[in-house]
């Protein structure tokens, strides 16, 4: 009996790690669905106006309400969407009723329309507040020339269309723009992946188990031999 209890030890240890790894994991599960939904309501809180101070860690996703005037100019960014392929966020200045210039994303257009004239002119938008992070190490440089961005870059952006270096992602645009689909800012970019790494934890253990389990059988038949 002796000698089995070294494998055993072995394989109880080895799946109790495991089990433990994946119990983390539905810990860490738990503590991000709590920061979505957080985020989720913060984007569907109650509009304010434009912050005179801006502070993108407290004011990501706050909602917004503007009335002001859509001015000539666009800047596309190319992007993809699943079911439709590739198309491009339209970002336009917009300038408040108070004065303020700042960048705003109306959403997003078909491929075939980027090149479509733009209405432009007075509107009411809801939208939120938003610092995006498209930029990765593979996202090639913007053709501002050519007028396609890879990323929302937010300080080149405002630059180019002489704003202040602030994006509102619209939720709705009134009036709107035909050809143009408002993208509004939600969870769903966001990875969650702690469900999944729990399971294969979890798995891994049984795994475990099994080929400990099949290594004393085997252990046991070649000691009856």
């Amino acid at each position: 009996m002796t000698r089995y209890l070294a494998p055993l030890l072995f394989g109880l240890i080895g799946a109790g790690i495991l089990v433990g790894l994946g119990l983390w994991q539905m810990q860490r599960l738990s503590w991000k669905e709590g920061v979505l939904a957080e985020i989720e309501d913060r984007i569907g809180g109650d509009a304010r106006p434009l912050p005179v101070m801006v502070d993108p860690e407290a004011q990501r996703y706050q909602p917004v309400a503007l009335e002001g005037e859509i001015l000539p100019g666009a800047l596309r960014v190319l992007v993809s969407r699943k079911q439709i392929g590739a198309g491009y966020l339209i970002v336009s200045p917009f300038r408040t009723e108070d004065g303020r210039l700042v960048l705003l994303d109306r959403g997003f257009t078909r491929d075939e329309n980027k090149d479509a004239a733009r209405r432009s002119g007075p509107a009411e938008v809801l939208g939120n507040l938003h610092w995006p992070d498209d930029r990765t190490s593979s996202t090639p440089e913007n053709d501002v020339a050519g007028n396609i961005w890879f990323a929302r870059d937010i300080g080149a952006m405002a630059e180019a269309l002489g704003t202040e270096p602030l994006l509102v992602v619209a939720r709705r645009v009134t009036p709107g723009d035909p050809a143009i689909e408002p993208m509004p800012v939600d969870t769903s970019g966001i990875p969650n992946d702690h469900l999944q790494y729990a399971i294969t934890w979890f798995s891994l253990a049984v795994v475990w188990l099994i080929m400990t389990a099949y290594y004393i059988v085997r252990q046991r038949k070649t000691g009856e031999t």
